[in-house]
């Protein structure tokens, strides 16, 4: 016979949260129904007569005796939160369950462990109503934001762009980006010198309170073609001739040593000494992806067999798709042994894309689309026509950005829970498989799966609360409730 003793209710509530109980006094149930109950509660937590343990057992399931369940109380100073009514983004699925956090240690906890080993209960209890718990967004691609541009020196020096950069920061998490990687479009030498110092990994510390957090710089260029070159200044863009001692050159020697504050370059693998740079610069593990670019079908594909593994903002800035020869576009259609399938941003404003466009990125290599936003120092700012750093004027039109000149297309000021949002609605994906894109797509291909954008024991307690609005069947729209940083919230929406 299966008891559960009506002891349980109050230890179930106070130190699990757990809000379906099974509340049977003396009641012989089926093993059925008691697994179905414990599904829809909190699997192998639960108390039983001492005599059906065998039995129990047998079913694949953990019995507890009423004599030995942990004594546990809230332990002021742990440090210990627990998510509780919360659906979690686990894989490709919206999971009802509950989730561990320190805010000393910054980690997601295994919350089994914490209870039973360490008979601990939570200091704090989050109760989320039923809204969803994400890994912290990942921006691969951010220029600046908040009046900021990660590519320009302040008159003041390091100091002013120190600040300017914890400025972003700080706004930047409230957005949900946990963490990115500052962006510096094409320069002189001189900048890269000065700034790639300034932009590298920054959560060593492991401070909440310093908002989003760098990965690491990614370098847009210089090494770009000068007939795709967007809106990056064409006279300081450079052919890697020379390789090590061209790259060196540009970024600063220093730079490139182990470990660099660089983790992303994009170049254009047609260039002359473009292959060899991309082996050198994978040989140093500094990410290169192929952007900017007149690459034909085969240019591109060397570039992917050099050691190429990211394609930067699909779409633009490169040849179009053709039927006789695909492009930049064709390494999505291609994949062996020798040639994987090379990750790709994807900008999901309304404005560089179409739509559709994107949904077809999307189904030839659904694990491999990154949202980005390509935001710069406009993102944030009121409307208005702005200065530029290579002297163009930069006119701002809600989330449209464009050159005075020639009205080209400008960078992007949108926030990448909006790309998100759009690419919901205009793909018909889930929310798990959205979310994915800025979670564990970003961290996969930059070589931080195991701390950044997933929800595992171990990883960094980087999360984002969302509240899913609209209706099944209309637009859907998610928006950022509470954002925590190393287990510490660091936003909530009034």
């Amino acid at each position: 016979m299966i008891v559960v003793q009506r002891d349980c209710t109050s230890f179930y509530r106070q130190a699990l949260g757990v809000h379906t109980l099974l509340r049977v006094r003396g009641k012989a149930l089926g093993f059925g129904r008691v697994r179905a109950c414990l599904q829809r509660a909190q699997p192998s937590l639960y108390c039983v007569s001492s005599s059906s343990s065998l039995s129990l057992r047998a079913q694949g399931l953990r019995p507890i005796t009423a004599y030995t369940m942990p004594s546990t109380a809230p332990m002021h100073g742990s440090g210990i939160v627990k998510f509780t009514n919360c659906r979690l983004v686990k894989d490709d699925s919206l999971v009802n369950g509950d989730l561990w956090v320190s805010s000393i240690t910054g980690k997601i906890l295994n919350g089994q462990e914490i209870l039973y080993e360490h008979r601990t209960a939570p200091e704090e209890i989050v109760d989320l109503g039923g809204r969803i718990l994400s890994p912290g967004l990942i921006d691969t691609q951010l220029n600046g934001a908040y009046g900021f541009d990660f590519s320009v020196i302040p008159e003041d020096g390091a100091l002013a762009y120190g600040k300017g950069v914890m400025r972003v920061n700080r706004n930047l998490v409230a957005t949900g980006v946990t963490s990115y990687l500052p962006t510096l479009t094409s320069q002189r030498p001189d900048v890269y010198h000065q700034a790639l110092p300034l932009l590298g990994p920054s959560g060593g510390a492991r401070d909440a309170s310093c908002g989003s957090e760098s990965l690491g710089a990614h370098c847009e260029g210089p090494f770009l073609n000068p007939t795709k070159n967007g809106i990056h200044n064409a006279s300081v863009l450079q052919e890697p001739i020379r390789v090590i001692s061209s790259l060196a050159a540009c970024y600063g020697p220093d730079n490139l040593d182990n470990p660099s504050p660089i983790k992303l370059i994009t170049l254009a693998p047609e260039l002359p000494g473009a292959l060899s740079s991309i082996q050198a610069l994978a040989a140093l593990g500094i990410q290169v992806s192929i952007g900017h670019s007149e690459a034909s079908y085969e240019e591109a594909k060397s570039g992917i067999k050099a050691g190429a593994s990211m394609i930067t903002h699909l779409f633009n800035a490169m040849r179009p798709l053709h039927h006789r020869n695909p492009g930049i576009f064709g390494l999505l259609g291609t994949a062996s042994s020798s040639i994987p399938k090379p990750y790709f941003g994807i900008i999901a404003d309304g404005i560089h894309l179409h739509p559709t466009s994107i949904k077809i990125a999307w189904n030839a290599h659904p694990d491999g689309l990154i949202l980005v936003t390509d935001a710069m120092r406009l993102a944030g700012m009121p409307d208005g026509t702005y200065d530029w750093t290579n002297g163009s004027r930069i006119i701002k039109n809600g989330a449209l950005l464009t050159l005075e000149e020639n009205d080209k297309i400008a960078g992007s000021s949108i926030q990448l829970v909006d790309c998100v949002t759009n690419f919901l609605n205009w793909t018909g994906a889930s929310v798990p498989k959205a979310l994915k894109a800025v979670t564990e797509t970003p961290a996969r291909m930059l070589g931080l799966e195991d701390v950044k954008g997933t929800l595992k024991e171990g990883a960094d307690a980087d999360l984002v609360v969302l509240d899913l609005q609209g209706a099944a069947e209309g637009e859907r729209k998610l928006v950022v409730d509470e954002v925590w940083k190393f287990g510490t919230k660091v936003f909530a929406r009034d």
